[in-house]
């Protein structure tokens, strides 16, 4: 599950920045650049994915069953 939650945290915090990039004009060359909502909903998928990593960081495993009691 971590591994997951890293992964996936990634993905989100690297499309966000680029969609990020794009609003804001730095990266040009598509409909998404210049345009201030793409850069809202790119900062929005850096603190998505940023939440994700911290989540995969603080994840701990459930305790084991003890059966025997």
């Amino acid at each position: 599950m971590r591994i997951l939650l890293f992964a996936l945290g990634g993905v989100f915090v690297v499309v966000g920045a680029v969609f990020f990039l794009q609003g804001v004009g730095v990266i040009g060359g598509s409909f998404m650049s210049g345009e201030s909502a793409w850069a809202v909903i790119g900062a929005a998928g850096i603190l998505i994915g940023g939440w994700l990593i911290r989540a995969g960081v603080r994840w701990e495993p459930a305790a084991p069953l003890d059966e025997s009691e």
